[in-house]
């Protein structure tokens, strides 16, 4: 009798497979939530490839992750630009719950805010911090540098 195929993710490396996983992240989507999705391999598959290097897989994943700086850059624009209305509930000592409807200001701040932190991360050039370190010395008295050998 022969053996029933196996039904669960796909576990065998295509290049198809690795510009779809790609072409998500740099729409915005987190490795976990493609890995998530069905159809798609396991988290722990896509990480092994990338330890293996398939087929220059790192390389287009760090080229993924890199353009997913300038999604969330364009995300942070669209999130600050429009208002996201929603109801907060809260109760009260007595028991009583109390709404309030409105903008969402808050949690669209914490989103930015996240959007920001990660984007700066994956282009620091581009959108990190810039951090300028300079060292200036007297031009007749110039910095002295003493090196010793360390002794063990």
């Amino acid at each position: 009798m022969p053996r029933a195929r196996p039904t669960g993710r796909p576990s065998k490396y295509t290049s198809a497979l690795a510009t779809e996983i790609c072409a998500q992240i740099v729409e915005g989507k987190s490795l976990r939530s493609i890995c998530l999705q069905e159809g798609m391999p396991e988290l722990r598959t896509v990480m092994r490839w990338l330890g293996e290097d398939r087929e220059g897989f790192r390389q287009q994943y760090t080229k993924a992750k890199e353009d997913q700086a300038d999604t969330l850059a364009e995300d942070i624009l669209h999130i600050a630009d429009n208002t996201q209305e929603g109801v907060k509930t809260k109760t009260l000592a007595n028991g009583q719950v109390e709404t309030q409807a409105g903008d969402m200001t808050e949690h669209r701040k914490l989103q930015i805010d996240a959007r920001k932190w990660i984007a700066a991360r994956l282009k620091p050039k581009k959108y990190g911090d810039k951090v300028e370190n300079t060292l200036k010395g007297d031009a007749e008295n110039p910095i002295q540098i003493n090196a010793t050998a360390a002794k063990w």
